[in-house]
């Protein structure tokens, strides 16, 4: 029996070490950790590994964690003590490391394995809500750091066989990622305006018109205002060419995080049927 094609996702993936918050600052995220839990049902399970690809990582020339036992990455500033010392135990797989390096390869990419690198929070603030149990493989593959959107749609092109295999291809960042706006309320219109314009280009146009758009992103409504830098929406590029031909849908929408801002999260390609459906037919 073969593998069901598993959709690819883009998630925006919160402020630092949320799952692990406590207080009313953690209760931002209750509707982003709702639609993780949603996203796991909605999979049935299929999975068998995840790749990540997280904001938080860049590298010259892509690199891919290979460690059988990942560590973990404190890449944020200004939380509780207590927040540094918080350890999500899922294992890595070597295997899939060499797979996705070799799938690059085979296009033309080149990517280095790297046994040290640990988790950092845009993945373990996603994986901690959607697999809680500790026990999904999770490789993580870096962005290039320059960050180029064709290049990035071409390595997702690359991966889609992992679709095939079992593998949820992730893209971790945010739809909206301007840190000083966030502190005030000078982001909201500017992440209004820009998810507007994610909404138009992921969900309604078409395949080839979508990857176009996102070449030419900076060209959107409050471009830069929502990403000066645009490490936090490049992954999006990836999990896009990965299901460059399958319509995209919303999962994830909220127009009041931390007070006002517009943040979006999607899904590319449908997810898989359940095997009770299956058994019905």
């Amino acid at each position: 029996m073969t593998e069901p094609l598993l959709p690819t996702y883009f998630i925006s993936h919160g402020g630092g070490p949320w799952p692990y918050m406590t207080g009313d600052r953690r209760r931002n995220y209750d509707r982003l950790e709702q639609s993780l839990i949603d996203m796991r049902a909605e999979l049935h399970d299929r999975p068998r590994a995840v790749l990540v690809i997280s904001g938080h990582w860049e590298e010259r020339g892509l690199a891919v964690s290979s460690s059988p036992n990942p560590g973990m990455v404190y890449d944020y500033y200004g939380f509780p003590d207590y927040l540094y010392h918080i350890r999500y135990g899922a294992p890595g797989s070597p295997e899939l490391a060499a797979r996705v390096r070799h799938l690059l390869g085979t296009a033309g990419i080149g990517a280095r394995l790297d046994p040290d690198r640990g988790f950092d929070h845009g993945t373990f603030s996603l994986m901690k809500p959607l697999y809680p149990e500790e026990e999904m493989p999770i490789v993580q593959l870096s962005l290039d750091a320059g960050l180029d959107p064709a290049f990035h749609l071409a390595v997702g092109r690359a991966l889609a066989p992992l679709r095939r295999e079992g593998v949820l291809i992730i893209g971790s960042g945010l739809s909206y990622h301007n840190l000083p706006a966030m502190r005030g309320t000078s982001g909201y219109e500017p992440s209004r305006h820009f998810d507007d314009w994610l909404q138009q280009t992921l969900v309604l146009a078409s395949a080839q018109e979508r990857e176009q758009r996102l070449i030419a992103w900076e060209q959107a409504p409050s471009a830069r205002a929502a990403h000066p830098r645009e490490d936090h929406l490049i992954p999006l590029m990836v999990t896009v060419g990965a299901a460059s031909e399958e319509p995209a849908a919303v999962t994830y929408h909220q127009t009041d995080f931390i007070g006002g801002l517009t943040v979006s999260s999607f899904r590319f390609g449908n997810p898989p049927i359940s095997a009770e459906l299956l058994g019905r037919g």
